[in-house]
């Protein structure tokens, strides 16, 4: 249940992606009074509890290696009852996870470690994984925050965009492996061409993009 540094350009606190994605949850429980949602990669926990403080059945997704850190992490809470841990590696997405389909379906920058057609892939088989209805919120690390400064791919077609981050942001965020960056755009089309309906897309303060699209 790590994350990538804690400075501002990588947004782990609150932002505007988390509150609609709350919103959301508090508008389906007036109606459903139990709403499904699923967290991946699942981070520390903070959101997981901010949708099981709302009454939502939570599944933190997340790969094999941290599934004993994660499942200790809801045993010493008071939360057992409203999460779960459940098998969810980009590599290999499982035909079905446990507690689908979901209301709610929040992806926080595990794309970034992907090419992009691995991650429309991925974006695909998520979105298959939600209700009819259902949404889909995205959060990418952006190509033109702080983490673009030095990007050997900056000018490469977002399809041909894998690279390492420049020696100084790497040491400073703490990040090695390659990433694909976004625009908002390139969020905005990844999301259209792996069927969702896009609601709404926008960039952060720090520069980072999100998104929201719905299951059609």
């Amino acid at each position: 249940m790590q994350a990538h540094g804690n400075a501002n350009p990588l947004e782990t606190g609150n932002d505007d992606l988390e509150r609609y994605a709350l919103e959301e949850c508090i508008k389906r429980q007036r109606i459903d009074h139990r709403t499904s949602v699923l967290v991946t990669p699942a981070g520390h926990g903070e959101l997981a509890i901010k949708f099981a403080r709302l009454g939502a059945d939570v599944v933190l997704g997340d790969t094999l290696a941290v599934q004993k850190e994660i499942e200790a992490f809801i045993l010493a809470g008071e939360w057992r009852n409203e999460m779960c841990f459940a098998e969810c590696d980009f590599a290999n997405i499982a035909d079905e996870i446990p507690g689908e389909p979901f209301d709610i379906v929040v992806i926080r920058r595990g794309l970034c470690n992907l090419r992009y057609d691995e991650a429309r892939k991925i974006v695909r088989q998520m979105l298959l994984k939600l209700r009819i209805g259902g949404k889909l919120f995205v959060s990418v690390l952006g190509l033109h925050s702080e983490l673009g400064d030095g990007y050997g791919d900056h000018d490469q077609r977002v399809e041909a965009r894998y690279a390492s981050l420049s020696p100084a942001m790497a040491k400073k965020y703490g990040i090695t492996e390659p990433l694909c960056l976004y625009s908002e755009r390139n969020l905005f089309m990844l999301l259209l061409e792996a069927g969702a309906s896009v609601l709404r897309t926008m960039t952060s303060t720090y520069g980072n993009v999100k998104g929201i699209a719905v299951r059609v």
